[in-house]
C-alpha cells in the first residue's frame, strides 16, 4: 500500500471510529458514536452523519476502489440512512449497523487486495540460501 493512501486510510479510520465506536456504555461491551447521537435528533441529525459517511465513499472513489465495491459503501450508507431515520430506533441501528467502519474495511480490504504490503526494510536486505 502507497504511504498516502496508508495515510489517507488512517484518517478516514479514525473519522470512522469517532462516528461508530467512540464511547462506550459503561459496564458494557457496547459502543457508539457520534452517529448516533446524532441520529437522536429527529431528520437533520441522520443527515448530517450522511454528511461524514459520504466523505469516506469519495475518498474511495477517489483511491480507485470498483464500482461493485462502492455500490455496497453506498448501500451501507443507505440503510443506515433509511433506518437511522426511525425515532430511538434507528439509534440502535446505528449501534448495531457500524456501517461507517464496515466501509472503510471494505476500502482497506480492497487497497490491500491491490497493493500487498511492502516487506519491511530490513526483509529487503536478506539474500536467500
Amino acid at each position: 500500500m502507497t504511504p498516502d493512501h496508508e495515510r489517507r486510510l488512517a484518517r478516514l479510520e479514525k473519522l470512522a471510529y469517532a462516528l461508530d465506536s467512540r464511547y462506550r456504555i459503561p459496564l458494557t461491551r457496547i459502543r457508539f458514536g457520534w452517529d448516533a447521537i446524532l441520529g437522536l435528533v429527529p431528520g437533520l441529525g441522520d443527515i448530517a452523519a450522511s454528511g461524514p459517511a459520504g466523505f469516506i465513499l469519495l475518498e474511495a472513489h477517489r483511491m480507485g476502489v470498483p464500482t461493485n465495491k462502492k455500490l455496497r459503501m453506498a448501500g451501507n450508507i443507505g440503510v443506515d440512512l433509511i433506518l437511522g431515520s426511525v425515532p430511538l430506533i434507528g439509534s440502535v441501528v446505528d449501534i448495531g449497523l457500524k456501517a461507517n467502519r464496515r466501509n472503510v474495511a471494505l476500502l482497506r480490504g480492497h487497497l490491500e487486495s491491490v497493493e500487498p504490503v511492502p516487506a519491511p526494510q530490513h526483509m529487503a536486505r536478506v539474500r536467500p540460501v
